[in-house]
């Protein structure tokens, strides 16, 4: 009986083991053809997860690039992946080729959120009638709302001064502004949402905030890749809970402000933000199955706001802040003869930030975004300030809806896309210092602002960054407002801070210290 029992035991292992080896012969397929991009070779049933460092992917896929080119393959499990890189390739794949790769791949471990058919939000929605609907919502609510508008300009002022405040009251001690920065870009996008503002002190936005950074941690690394491309281990009671417990509360929270504003809507009166909007959406849309404006998908929506509006802008002014210590001659400066431009030819500066601040604005009234075409320094250190900071260098994954082509290869109806945005912006072939922070990549030889088409931090085509406007106007508004009032720098005693960032997802500077000292 025994002997019966193990030879039934090796049977059944051998056939466990032929059909995961016929499955991942079937994943592999696409592989033998001869124009399918090249990559290193997978193991079986694992793919190549073992061969990428997701603690570090961008500089894993820095390596794979030097290897296999601009175009190369990977095998993550059974799930096909072709990665992107270099201006021409991305540019074709999202410009180009932008029907064929605007599709977005699912993404199991999100189910624990409560994405499903319909509650996909915008960035994540898969491309069709639900995500075309949603985007148009969206650009025509914001537009409503005041975006590149006057009402809009006037709330990001205000909210700059109460930054401004906010540093002013360091009295020129050391501290970290990162906090203050997040807590100023939070309250426009609680502006946009709800039509309301947090105190800095306000245990709400404290909390966000705190979920925010831990759910960004969550959201990269290996094992957010194994329950990826093993959705399987998703049922292993209270796994997700364990494992993603800062996005659960992330969720909870918005979940308590809608509850709360919703308690509060007065039918009377206009919209106070997108969500007002959005519920007036929801009745209109009431017996049409075909609809995406359900109560499932606004909670979706307002979390594509406060999450891609809380965290990338901050993000960005972080290392702009950064970037003033550790470059005091672009900060201040004076007057002179800078060396070759990116044009070609001797570069004559039209001043530094703070002296184009004094001359254009002036100390007394606040900047206002017409400033900006008087400005074309500033103007190159916010946009240097992006290509450098790098903040979201492999945007978010595409997937092929049809059969495509980039670059020669033959990409087949289902494949996982990543554009590396960060081998466009730090391109040695098109920026004359790639690895350096330098502004004249952004101004010709006469000193006028140039926007080279390699800058691309906001992503291109079909799903090219839903809040761009919006972003532009709180960098340069925001930074100007503090160059204006205060001087930076390292405080005395401590070391001078690292120009190197740290990946999670996003790329945010290591943990530094300042001193604003008002002017």
């Amino acid at each position: 009986m025994g002997l019966l029992t193990g030879e039934a035991l090796v049977l059944l292992a051998v056939a466990v083991a032929t059909f995961f080896l016929l499955v991942d012969l079937m994943h592999r397929r696409a592989r033998w053809a001869a124009s399918y991009p090249p990559g290193p070779v997978p193991m079986p049933g694992l793919g190549n997860l073992l061969q990428v460092d997701f603690q570090n992917a961008p500089y894993s896929f820095g390596q794979l690039r030097r290897r296999f080119g601009d175009v190369f393959s990977l095998q993550l499990a059974w799930r096909p992946v072709v990665v992107v890189n270099g201006p021409a390739a991305v540019r074709e794949a999202l410009v180009l080729r932008g029907e064929d790769t605007a599709d977005r791949p699912p993404v199991p471990i999100y189910e624990h959120l409560g994405f499903g058919p319909r509650a996909q939000g915008v960035i994540l929605a898969r491309y069709g009638h639900a995500w075309r609907e949603q985007r148009r919502f969206s650009l025509s609510t914001l537009r409503n709302f005041g975006l590149g508008k006057k009402s809009l300009e006037q709330w990001v002022t205000e909210e700059a001064a109460c930054l401004c405040a906010a540093f002013a009251a360091q009295a020129g001690h050391p501290f970290s502004p990162k906090a203050l920065l997040k807590k100023a870009v939070t309250n426009v996008i609680a502006f946009l949402t709800y039509g309301r503002r947090f105190e800095y002190d306000d245990p709400t936005i404290l909390k966000l905030l705190q979920q925010m950074e831990s759910s960004l941690k969550e959201d990269s690394g290996f094992i957010r890749e194994i329950l990826n491309v093993l959705p399987v281990l998703l049922r292993i009671p209270g796994l997700t809970r364990k494992v993603f417990s800062a996005q659960k509360n992330f969720m909870a929270l918005l979940d308590k402000l809608a509850t709360e504003h919703r308690e509060t809507r007065d039918l009377a009166q206009p919209p106070r933000g997108v969500a007002d909007a959005f519920l007036d959406e929801v009745e209109k849309a009431k017996g049409n199955p075909e609809s995406s404006f359900t109560n499932e998908n606004m909670r979706m929506v307002v979390a594509d706001l406060f999450s891609a509006g809380m965290v990338t802008t901050s993000t960005t002014l972080d290392w702009a802040l950064l970037l003033m210590l550790l470059h005091p001659d672009v900060q201040r400066g004076h007057r002179g003869l800078l060396g070759s431009g990116s044009m070609g030819g001797t570069l004559v500066c039209p001043g530094r930030v703070q002296q184009e601040i004094d001359e254009v604005i002036g100390q007394v009234r606040p900047p206002e975004m017409e400033d900006q075409a008087r400005m074309p320094f500033t103007t190159a250190v916010v946009h240097e300030v992006q290509r450098f900071g790098d903040v979201v260098p492999l945007n978010l994954p595409h997937m092929t809806s049809r059969d495509t082509e980039v670059h020669g290869f033959h990409i087949p109806k289902g494949t996982t896309l990543i554009l590396n945005l960060s081998s466009v912006l730090k391109d040695e072939a098109v920026w004359e210092k790639p690895f350096r922070f330098h502004p004249e990549h952004f101004l010709d030889a006469q000193g006028r602002f140039v926007k080279p088409e390699a800058f691309m931090p906001f992503s291109a085509g079909r799903r090219s960054c839903l809040g761009e406007p919006l972003a532009r106007m709180e960098l340069f508004l925001f930074f100007t407002c503090l160059l204006q009032r205060f001087s930076f720098s390292v405080p005395p005693g401590q070391p001078r801070p690292s120009d190197h960032g740290v990946y999670a997802f996003l790329v945010t500077p290591f943990p530094y210290q300042l001193c604003a000292v008002p002017r």
